[in-house]
């Protein structure tokens, strides 16, 4: 890697943190000056303007998470197996999150939903990214046979995923991961008793 590309790589993971923590709209340009220790011209070296370094640093934050589902995933053969450890991701999150400041989904969306259309889309796209990959599990699970054939994949995939999200907000709302390892327990039952 160039050092061209690691001080790319290396303002990427701190305005993640940054936007994460405090909003797009809450961040200002000194504030990613801060954080980053460059000058705005530093920045646009690498960047077009603050909201092309909101988009890839949404993107970079993804990508963790994702990177961290493939670790997860990559040992797992049965179908619920690979759903308690998408479940399971979440739990090493709520004590260790791979950016700071939450799911950076959940508060992008949020933060997003009319302010900035672009943002908003990108939460959508790595939401349909998560989606499809838990109702892929469920289906290859049907298939095997390792799931009930009436099973609805994409029920099961916005129960859990609407579930840990709402885990998350509660987890970060009172600072106690009680929140989410109860609904952890919860999820990891459901599984087991209901596919």
């Amino acid at each position: 890697m160039s050092k061209g590309e690691e001080t790319k790589s290396r303002i990427l993971h701190q305005a993640a943190e940054l936007f994460n923590q405090q909003g797009y709209a809450g961040s200002s340009m000194s504030d990613i000056m801060r954080v980053t220790g460059l000058q705005k011209g530093g920045i646009y070296n690498h960047f077009q303007s603050k909201d092309d370094l909101a988009l890839q640093a949404f993107d970079f934050a993804i990508a963790r998470i994702k990177q961290h589902t493939r670790f997860a995933l990559r040992s797992k053969r049965h179908a619920v197996e690979r759903l308690q450890a998408i479940i399971g991701i979440f739990s090493s999150f709520a004590e260790n999150p791979p950016i700071k400041g939450g799911c950076p989904l959940l508060n992008t969306a949020v933060e997003s939903d009319d302010a900035h259309p672009a943002l908003r889309e990108h939460a959508q796209q790595a939401m349909n990214s998560w989606l499809h990959l838990i109702r892929r599990i469920i289906e290859t699970g049907i298939a095997k046979g390792e799931i009930r054939s009436e099973v609805s994949a994409d029920e099961i995939a916005t129960i859990i995923i609407a579930t840990l999200e709402g885990a998350i907000m509660m987890s970060k709302l009172y600072g106690d991961s009680i929140h989410m390892y109860r609904v952890i327990n919860h999820l990891n039952q459901y599984l087991e008793n209901h596919l």
